[in-house]
């Protein structure tokens, strides 16, 4: 984290010979509950000590001079004359730009120069990392009375209407609320949310990465969606109260999608159980009892696996060998799925043997190597 601090400094001193102000905001993990976003239920990410920073300070007049460090890029527009950009990662510093001035926010030009260590493609969400320290960053030298929630919901905007990806609030949300120590229980319908102690001397996470790219994310994605649409729309024939799957029981799948589509019924069963997992899981925390909670997250992969289907050999090949590892009290693919990383909960002392091992076995069975990230929860956006 401190490499990618000093070079937003330094490149920024030497690009524009001014002392910038810098914000750090971090990616994220989520440790249950996936594809429940977009059915109005609950997920339980966490910021991570990884995370973009942005060197930032206002200009005098409309020019908006933006550096890439890490990519060694330049991009330069006026607040009149933006637009979508082939290079893409200006987009999602633009895309927060257009945001604010669409919502009436009174911006002049800025110098601003981004770097981060949120591994890209990983599923950490380095996009949602950057829209927030753009965010955060706006609001405050601009002065623009902006509170959290307000940010977060800007950046999401952004990246939905400018980028152009329909990502969910989570990610955001994650990386604003941030809290040392502590997952949050987001409830995805309402907004509202809730922080549980993830206090857990001596246990890491640790992410295992597949290596493998998700090809088949975005399309699949759609259909995973409309399929959960579709059983609400035949549960709610009997039950009209159903408006999402968030308000579904077990009971209501298994009398009213049974007898239709075996994936329809998949599906549906998959999102309720996750729900319900994920709430006893947050009790799990309470009382302690990782090794509870690290069972939970088996049975979350099973269900994406076996239920969702949005798994992939590799991510099963991991998440089975973790399973067998004493020292992995649980583990599970994260994120969109067909590829990127398992999460995994690691005693803190056998890391690196561990690491060995999975590493090995992955090679020898996939003939590919494996990137692994150790980290730990840390708070969200803020001034450094």
């Amino acid at each position: 984290m401190e490499q990618s601090h000093q070079l937003v400094i330094s490149t920024f001193r030497e690009n524009f010979n001014q002392e910038p102000i810098v914000v750090c905001s971090p990616g994220r993990v989520n440790l249950i509950g996936e594809h429940t976003d977009y059915n109005m239920g609950f997920v339980l990410p966490a910021a991570i000590n990884k995370g973009i920073y942005i060197a930032i300070k206002k200009r005098d007049d409309d020019v908006v001079s933006l550096i890439a460090a890490d990519l060694n890029k330049k991009h330069q527009t006026t607040l009149k004359d933006y637009k979508y950009s082939d290079d893409n990662w200006p987009n999602f510093i633009l895309g927060v730009v257009d945001q604010l001035l669409k919502a009436g926010k009174h911006l002049s030009g800025f110098n601003a120069v981004i770097s981060g260590d949120v591994p890209l493609g990983a599923g950490m969400s380095s996009s949602a990392a950057l829209e927030c320290a753009v965010a955060f960053s706006l609001n405050h030298i601009f002065d623009l009375g902006l509170d959290k929630l307000s940010l977060v919901q800007k950046a999401q905007k952004a990246e939905n209407e400018f980028v152009g990806l329909q990502c969910g609030i989570m990610d955001q949300f994650a990386s604003v609320f941030g809290k040392k120590k502590h997952v949050i229980k987001l409830d995805c319908r309402s907004l509202e949310y809730e922080y549980v102690p993830f206090d857990i001397e001596g246990i890491k996470i640790v992410l295992f990465d597949s290596m493998v790219k998700h090809s088949l994310a975005s399309s699949e994605y759609n259909v995973r969606r409309s399929q959960c649409e579709e059983g609400v729309s035949i549960i709610q024939q009997t039950y009209p109260q159903v408006k999402t799957l968030r308000d579904a029981t077990l009971e209501m799948v298994e009398t009213c999608l049974k007898h239709t589509s075996a994936d329809i019924y998949n599906r549906c069963k998959y999102v309720v159980e996750e729900n319900d997992r994920l709430l006893k899981a947050c009790e799990d925390l309470k009382h302690g009892d990782i090794e509870s909670f690290g069972q939970k997250m088996y049975d979350t992969h099973e269900g994406l696996s076996k239920l969702y289907e949005v798994s992939c050999p590799e991510l099963d090949f991991i998440a089975a060998n973790a399973k067998k590892e004493s020292a992995i009290l649980g583990a599970r693919m994260m994120g969109g799925g067909f590829g990127g990383c398992v999460i995994a909960l690691v005693k803190e002392a056998e890391v690196d043997e561990v690491v060995k091992r999975m590493k090995d076995l992955y090679f020898q069975k996939m003939n590919k190597g494996m990137n692994v990230y150790i980290t730990q929860i840390e708070d969200g956006t803020r001034i450094l």
